[in-house]
């Protein structure tokens, strides 16, 4: 019999872990033994809970799963990482994966792929969604430049929150950042994808996929 393995939900939305406790929670070796609505409550909760798996979303309100996942591996180097996120475009899961994740799974394709994820994850062993995968490759192999590409790890956590309708000052305090800091990344970010304002920065965001029109 495989060994229990003891799982971390960390999503916003109470009903979204309810149904991801009731599917884990009827298989023999996975057991959810922690929720948290947020990346801060993640962060306080970790060391005390010890699980094997961390089941991370990526959009949430406060600091998000990016930035989560940064903090968490930087106090936390072992722990291990699977992003479950609504967002299906490449983007998003090359950076978690760049940022330390060592899985990353679409919430459409959980049902089916979420429990072998987990494993594949729990033994330290890279698992990305079959079909971003392939898309992944063939970006590569056709070499379609993605302008998001050119954005730092900042840079890009500034962009989607930007995109999504936060304010500079929203923005640095969730990050603990200055303003001028943060203005000086949408400096940055405008020159690279060659927007003037934060309505063509949202259309950029909306076209690559990484927010829902």
């Amino acid at each position: 019999m495989n060994p229990l393995l003891r799982i971390m939900l960390v999503d916003d939305h109470a009903v979204v872990r309810m149904g991801f406790r009731a599917l884990l929670d009827t298989t023999a070796d996975l057991r959810v033994v922690s929720e948290c609505g947020s990346g801060e409550e993640a962060l306080r909760r970790y060391a005390e809970v010890r699980p094997d798996v961390v089941v991370l979303d990526l959009s949430m309100d406060g600091m998000g799963g990016l930035e989560t996942l940064s903090r968490l591996l930087a106090k936390e180097p072992e722990a291990r990482v699977l992003v479950l996120s609504a967002h299906e475009d490449t983007s998003h899961p090359r950076r978690a994966l760049q940022a330390g994740a060592l899985g990353y799974l679409t919430k459409r394709s959980a049902a089916d792929a979420l429990n072998e994820a987990i494993r594949q994850v729990a033994a330290r062993k890279v698992y990305l969604e079959p079909a971003l995968a392939r898309e992944i490759v063939l970006q590569q192999v056709a070499r379609q430049g993605n302008p998001l590409e050119s954005l730092t790890a900042r840079e890009f956590e500034v962009f989607v929150m930007l995109a999504r309708g936060r304010s500079v000052a929203e923005i640095a305090e969730v990050l603990f950042l200055s303003p001028r800091t943060v203005g000086t990344h949408l400096y940055n970010i405008k020159q690279k994808l060659g927007a003037a304002n934060a309505a063509e920065l949202t259309l950029i965001a909306i076209r690559n996929g990484v927010i829902d029109a």
